[in-house]
């Protein structure tokens, strides 16, 4: 399995009964805090084999960090990812490390899945629904920490967010007959949406206002404190969205780049009742919303409601 639809990770069989899966992440530090940095980091490169229907196994840390800091802070940090790899059932096996001019950090993680049980992010079909795991405004929020705004409460729900393992999110979604998944990162949910609509040849339908937000992302929508990610990922794709009467600001909440978001799972609707319930009792620290519905490929790729 390569890159044809922009996977979130390589799939190598190596037996008829197992496949390694492989992906690499890292990126500056979202937070202040370093062991927190770590923390989000390695459950952001974890993400990516959640989302293939894997389970993460091996991880190697990638460090960049200058020589002008404190090296304490650099062992924060990869305390932070140690832990996180630790509640993951991941064994952290060695790493490389560079000197740069500002800190970075991140992991290659190695998992494995059963051939017959990967999930990729195209496959959608018709009357699907879409539940999304984790709550979005991430990049909003963090926008409104540098802009020295935003309140305790909203600090503490997005650094609870991005830390967060798909990890229990992953094993609901195991024991449904899952269509298509995938994480959502730094195109926001419409890239991402966009991403398996098209690779599944289908029009999504998006409820806006029925999309789970971490608390003030909206308010700070209608503020202006928009990252320009976003208007990066409106730039890149917004032509194959039909708006409707949709309010700008929840567009924008739509394209907030995330940091270590939530799956967007598709699953046929006579699932819906029994996997929110079961999503329910896995004590997820997340939000789950159903977000939208899959039917025939239309005009556009992307309908918002």
């Amino acid at each position: 399995m390569g890159i044809e639809t922009s996977d979130d990770a390589a799939v190598y069989k190596v037996a008829d009964d197992m496949a390694v899966i492989e992906t690499v992440d890292f990126f500056t530090p979202v937070v202040d805090d370093p062991y927190t940095f770590g923390q989000i980091a390695a459950a952001n490169a974890l993400s990516d084999v959640y989302a293939m229907g894997g389970v993460p196994k091996i991880a190697l840390n990638i460090v960049c960090f200058p020589n002008c800091l404190d090296p304490d802070i650099l062992g924060e940090i990869l305390r932070g990812g140690a832990d996180k790899a630790k509640e993951a059932g991941v064994s952290l096996v060695g790493g490389h490390s560079v000197q740069d001019d500002e800190p970075k950090y991140g992991l290659c993680v190695t998992g494995f899945v059963n051939p017959e049980r990967i999930l990729r992010n195209c496959g959608c079909k018709e009357g699907d629904i879409l539940i999304l795991t984790k709550q979005i405004g991430s990049g909003l929020i963090n926008t409104a920490i540098k802009g020295e705004v935003a309140k305790d409460g909203e600090i503490e729900e997005v650094t609870k967010v991005m830390s967060s393992l798909n990890k229990k999110a992953a094993e609901v979604a195991s024991k449904y007959p899952v269509s298509a998944c995938t994480d959502v990162t730094g195109f926001g949910l419409l890239g991402h949406c966009i991403e398996m609509a098209e690779g599944s040849g289908v029009t999504f339908d998006i409820y806006a206002e029925d999309v789970a937000l971490i608390d003030g992302a909206l308010e700070y929508a209608r503020m202006g404190f928009v990252p320009a990610g976003t208007y990066n990922n409106k730039n890149y794709s917004f032509d194959k969205v039909w708006a409707g009467d949709v309010k700008e600001e929840y567009i924008d909440l739509l394209y907030d780049p995330q940091t270590s978001g939530g799956l967007l799972i598709s699953v046929p609707e006579e699932y819906k009742e029994e996997i929110l319930r079961d999503f329910s009792d896995a004590g997820m620290d997340t939000k789950v919303s159903v977000v939208g519905k899959v039917r025939n490929r239309e005009e556009h790729v992307i309908c918002l409601k």
